[in-house]
């Protein structure tokens, strides 16, 4: 089964304050949860902003998203499927 791709908006107060030491240890918390989910949740990247991470999964399905953030303990406050992806590139004919 295709993975599909996910946006996860996590309410985080104040993660934006973190220094780098307390994200690579978020960062390791959230591979942990990986590693007990198996190949049907993958973590691509995530954006950090003020209040909030803006995190892109591979997943089978949100049931699983929903399953890691439980386990690591991160809020999935908000997940969104993506359908389709447009880029600067788009705009040039084929």
């Amino acid at each position: 089964m295709a993975l599909r791709k996910f946006i996860i908006e996590r309410d985080i107060p104040a993660v934006g304050t973190l220094e780098r030491e307390q994200l690579r240890g978020a960062a390791a918390k959230s591979n942990e949860a990986l590693q007990q989910l198996g190949p049907d949740i993958q973590w691509n990247e995530s954006y950090v902003a003020a209040n909030k991470t803006f995190c892109v999964y591979l997943a089978k399905d949100e049931d699983v998203i929903r399953r890691h953030a439980e386990i690591s303990g991160f809020p999935a406050t908000k997940i969104t499927e993506i359908g389709k992806m447009i880029d600067p590139t788009t705009a040039k004919p084929d």
